[in-house]
């Protein structure tokens, strides 16, 4: 079966592909187009969030829409039609009727199947996310879909999380990507005006921000600015005056994240060390680099110098970068390492990584940290960027918290904890002088790592931080 059927008439219906390797479902987030409206081959006509990332799909043929089939914030099966189009040049009913139809709410005034009871957590809550997800109605096709589409349609979603931006749409309709689009209404800027940068004529971020102010900009101002409204979306809708209840459906990113932790904190055995370090000299080094030509306009904070030292430590201590299959009963000892970074964002934690980050330069990582932190913050991560990640960082100390027992990633060795970096009392050459002061913490699978071998890579961590010139004379 494909994406798309076509019946006599030139009507075609667009299916919901499989976007996410094997998922059978995925939400619509936002509609792009409305009955009557043209579409060209490769337009992107909505945006959908399966349970790994948002993505956004494109149409694989030119002609007019006719219907809507589900609403925004409907959950739909793979396999199940979202969009009927009117190929252009073949019978069917003119534009302005087909304006007139109405977005359908799935299986209207039919019985419902039973459904699963939504399990209640303490995340916040998005200000779409406090209406009851719609569900599809009991109707059964005649035979069951198959989660087989055409070629055209998969390498049109697979280009959308590579990174690459659809086929050019009407011409009307310049090209840029919800956020940025969103950023544009924000800051005031049509974006027809703007001349795009990005590959294929996308306006990208960087571009709206250049409307605004011409000056070149580092990138740490765009990763400031885009947490801002979502943290908001974030606050709950109902008042305690209104309401002593609010119930939010668990779905998407976040339902994954919690079989995902679930299944880890209930396979491996989990143990965790801690340590307090003076980085005092990190902190100097830090805002040396800042000031470096070679790290002129990449992102610079203690969470790269804190990555680069965890990198050295799995170096030199190469047992601790492994995995265990269960089937085989065998450690798999790993040679590489894909560095995960923890990141909170509006759909959830997610935890993106860094493919063979133990080959990069200093300049390199910083790069990588910066795109993998805005990528994560936009919602745009790829489900292709969060797969083989061997040890992950979480930085819970920019919540001003000192330290914590992080879960593992499923699949993975070790998860270090980086608490927040305070000025405190510290012995030091022998007198009491206040410090910038941290604890570390390092959960590890004790399946794979013993005692010894975990402690041995978190003091290597802590004597880097607190001596930075052993990056170099370990390295």
């Amino acid at each position: 079966m494909t994406t798309m059927t076509e019946n006599a008439s030139g009507l075609r219906e667009f299916k919901m592909p499989d976007v996410g390797e094997g998922l059978t479902e995925a939400e619509i987030l936002k509609w792009y187009v409305q009955p009557g409206d043209q579409v060209t081959d490769g337009q992107v006509v909505c945006e959908v969030e399966t349970a790994k990332a948002a993505v956004e799909l494109p149409i694989p043929y030119d002609g007019v829409v006719r219907e809507l089939r589900f609403p925004e914030g409907t959950t739909v099966d793979v396999g199940q039609v979202i969009i009927a189009v009117q190929v252009a040049g073949e019978a069917g009913p003119p534009a302005a009727e087909a304006a007139a139809a109405p977005v359908e709410a799935p299986a209207a005034g039919k019985p419902k199947s039973e459904g699963r009871t939504p399990v209640l957590v303490g995340y916040g809550v998005a200000e779409s996310s406090t209406k009851r997800r719609a569900r599809k109605g009991a109707e059964v096709p005649a035979q069951a879909p198959e989660p087989v589409y055409a070629a055209s349609a998969i390498q049109a979603v697979q280009g959308e999380l590579n990174g690459h931006g659809p086929s050019a749409p009407v011409a009307a309709r310049p090209l840029a990507k919800p956020p940025v689009r969103k950023l544009a209404k924000d800051l005031g800027v049509d974006l027809a005006t703007i001349t795009p940068s990005g590959p294929d004529g996308v306006i990208t971020r960087e571009d709206v921000h250049a409307a605004v102010a011409p000056a070149p900009t580092a990138p740490e101002p765009v990763v400031q600015q885009t947490p801002a409204a979502p943290v908001q979306a974030l606050a709950p809708v109902a008042s305690y005056d209104t309401a002593r209840e609010t119930r939010i459906p668990v779905k998407g990113v976040r339902k994954a994240t919690a079989a995902a932790m679930v299944g880890s904190a209930f396979t491996a055995p989990h143990v965790t060390e801690f340590v307090t370090v003076d980085v005092t000299r990190t902190m100097k080094l830090v805002e040396e680099l800042k000031q470096d030509k070679e790290m002129q306009g990449l992102r610079v904070n203690p969470l790269l110098l804190i990555a680069k030292a965890l990198l050295v430590a799995i170096k030199r201590n190469p047992d601790v970068n492994a995995s265990w299959d269960e089937a085989a009963q065998e450690i798999v000892l790993k040679h590489y390492v894909n560095l995960g970074i923890a990141a909170a964002t509006p759909r959830g934690l997610l935890v993106p990584n860094i493919k063979d980050a133990h080959a990069k330069t200093l300049p390199q990582l910083a790069q990588s940290l910066g795109e993998l932190v805005s990528t994560a913050r936009e919602g745009k991560t790829s489900p292709a960027a969060m797969q083989g990640g061997t040890v992950t960082i979480t930085n819970v100390g920019v919540f001003g918290v000192d330290t914590g027992t992080p879960i593992l990633n499923p699949g993975e060795s070790a998860i270090l904890a980086v608490g927040a970096i305070k000025l405190q009392p510290w012995v030091h050459k022998g007198k009491v002088k206040p410090r910038q002061v941290t604890t570390l913490a390092l959960s590890f699978d004790h399946r794979l790592v013993d005692g010894e071998l975990g402690s041995k890579v978190l003091a290597d961590v802590a004597a880097i931080l607190e001596q930075p010139k052993r990056l170099i004379t370990w390295a």
